[in-house]
């Protein structure tokens, strides 16, 4: 459930849409809500027909929902092709984060002189800002952030609390780094002499395009020589981690646990469900998805769904299947033989 800091109307909700509605227009729309929780002031939203039983009893103000579903709707409605995207809209109008975003520089935070810092620039509490970086206008570095020598944040690019972005980090414009996150620690470089490692020194960086985000405690590490690279508009969940010289390309999205192992490209447009593991070196080709779970250990080169790994069970069957998996090389053999003797006869 959400609220506004400020009260809209129906008519304001549609207008910023750029849908028509039916019902009151100065209808007081004060938050967002599902269909079963919202309350009289609040818009609801239908992007699943899952839910529609609960559309039948909703006491919304006004739900937001494709027109096929227009004539099922017992409260006022807004009609719009994509319900999802319209409620990711309306969502924005409702955030109260922008009104706590003062600009300025918080008496505690350690600004090194040589930093530039651009229009609206806000540095909260207890934030550190070494020497040679640039923020763009509109920068806001959440309380305890450390952005690290020689890195470039690009305008409206927010770092919440906590964030550790190393140096030499390019960073585009209206990027979301979220608590905790790490961007630019050294990649997982050793080299073995057969009694023991020896560190490689990390001498690479990353890039991050525009409108990327990154989830709480993820991790993206740096290049060894060449660069880590976050194409724009790049989603990333949280707890996921990128390794060394890895290239994600434009608009794909990874969620939560993905693991991408050092110097594998991923294409454009590719979806990574949880717990999904890359191995290294391989390339991903745009319009992939993997579904969550899957190990992936040999480049794909053809865009559609792949998917690894079995479904839950019930235990019982899957100790069986378990040992069925165990006898498979040998069934494959002696299948082989049989056809092998079966032609021989024919």
């Amino acid at each position: 459930m959400t609220h506004a800091s400020h009260d809209l109307t129906l008519a304001d909700i549609a207008r910023h849409l750029n849908v028509a509605f039916e019902g009151d227009g100065s209808q007081p729309i004060r938050g967002l809500a599902t269909l079963k929780d919202a309350q009289a002031d609040q818009v609801a939203f239908l992007a699943n027909r899952a839910y529609l039983k609960d559309l039948a009893v909703t006491q919304a103000a006004a739900v937001l929902l494709h027109p096929e579903h227009g004539k099922s709707c017992p409260v006022p409605r807004l009609e719009i092709d994509n319900p999802y995207l319209g409620y990711a809209t309306l969502s924005q109008l409702f955030d109260p984060l922008p009104a706590r975003d003062i600009p300025g520089i918080h008496p505690s935070a350690v600004v090194a002189e040589s930093a530039t810092l651009g229009e609206g620039v806000s540095v909260q509490a207890n934030a550190v800002i070494e020497e040679g970086v640039v923020l763009g206008d509109d920068v806001i570095i959440g309380a305890g952030s450390m952005v690290g020598a020689d890195s470039i944040i690009g305008e409206g690019t927010r770092l919440h609390a906590n964030v550790t972005v190393c140096h030499g980090v390019v960073i585009g414009k209206r990027a979301i780094l979220q608590s905790g996150c790490v961007i630019g620690g050294d990649g997982f470089g050793f080299a073995h002499d057969g009694g023991q490692w020896h560190k490689i020194a990390q001498l690479g960086g990353v890039v991050l395009g525009d409108d990327v985000e990154v989830g709480s405690c993820s991790s993206i590490d740096r290049g060894a020589l060449g660069n880590t690279v976050i194409g724009n508009d790049v989603k990333i969940d949280s707890q996921v981690q990128i390794a060394h010289n890895v290239t994600v390309g434009d608009h794909s999205a990874l969620a939560g646990c993905v693991g991408i192992a050092g110097s594998t490209h991923v294409g454009r447009h590719c979806m990574l469900g949880g717990g999904v593991g890359l191995s290294g070196h391989l390339t991903i080709c745009d319009g992939v998805q993997v579904t969550g779970m899957s190990l992936v250990t040999n480049s794909i080169h053809e865009p559609g769904v792949y998917s690894s790994g079995t479904g839950a069970m019930n235990n019982a069957q899957w100790r069986k299947n378990a040992v069925r998996f165990k006898q498979l090389d040998e069934i494959a053999k002696r299948l082989s033989r049989l056809e092998k003797n079966h032609r021989g006869q024919s």
